[in-house]
């Protein structure tokens, strides 16, 4: 079996500037790192300076942050998230949806999965409680709706968790779809998954380190192939607190993490 790719996931570290990403991913030895990109401050001059110091600092970007599709006509953001990411040279966007019409979802991700088409970026779908697209199942829907092969579904441990996910879900998953996962550990018991705001606060401050809780982390990375890189979504209050100083950060996930997966073999 392959030894996983890992790379530090942005939402580790949602206090960090972009720069702050890559010099963390890069002290602690990540395989890859993470970019997150806000549109009010994010620049064509950032675009060239994270481009230049991921180059330098030798970090491949896996992902980029996030490509958020709302209700109403496309916002022309997301586009230009598609163009960054091919500058930076990140392989994979992430996606989610808070528009409740599907057909208008499906829409406005083929438009993005046409933008992508040859640049090296594929656009992943993630499905959560948190999202309209709440099950693998609704993410599946859309896919199979989409044409092109920039098209990608991601896997995040948690919320295939909350959303009754199963490992046979994600082993009938096409292996094409898949370009890279989110894994994480978190308490067994979920909350309210009626309740909005637990959901969120679930999913950015009650996240584990691999192992460390009672997810099915390992019937999940097993029924995904063993070459699929790892962002590890590891948000948690608790790191932020033990761990404020960002590159002691990393490495602790980064630590708590390969732990986990070399175990597994």
């Amino acid at each position: 079996m392959a030894r996983r790719r890992i790379s530090l996931a942005a939402g580790i570290m949602p206090e960090a500037t972009p720069s702050q990403l890559v010099e963390a991913a890069a002290k602690a030895g990540f395989d890859m790192g993470g970019m997150w990109a806000e549109q009010d401050s994010w620049t064509p001059a950032t675009t060239r300076a994270i481009r230049r110091q991921a180059r330098e600092a030798g970090v491949e970007l896996l992902d980029l942050e996030v490509a958020w599709i709302k209700p109403g006509d496309p916002d022309p953001w997301l586009t230009e998230l598609v163009d960054i990411a091919a500058e930076l040279g990140a392989q994979n966007l992430l996606c989610v949806s808070s528009d409740p019409d599907p057909a208008s979802t499906t829409a406005k991700f083929q438009a993005l999965v046409d933008r992508a088409q040859g640049t090296g970026v594929r656009v992943n779908l993630e499905f959560g409680l948190f999202t309209e697209v709440k099950t693998v199942h609704d993410a599946r829907a859309i896919l199979e709706s989409v044409e092109a092969d920039a098209k990608a579904l991601l896997v995040d441990t948690l919320h295939w968790s909350r959303s009754g996910g199963t490992a046979n879900d994600l082993a009938a998953l096409p292996s094409e779809w898949l370009s890279y996962c989110q894994p994480c550990d978190a308490p067994a018991e979920p909350p309210d998954l009626s309740d909005g705001d637990a959901v969120i606060d679930d999913a950015v401050n009650r996240r584990m380190p691999l192992g460390q809780g009672g997810l099915a982390v390992g019937a999940m990375l097993d029924a995904l192939p063993d070459t699929l890189p790892c962002a590890v979504e590891e948000r948690s209050a608790a790191l932020r607190e033990a761990f404020p100083d960002l590159n002691e950060r990393a490495a602790e996930v980064l630590r708590t993490s390969r732990a986990f997966l070399d175990a597994r073999g």
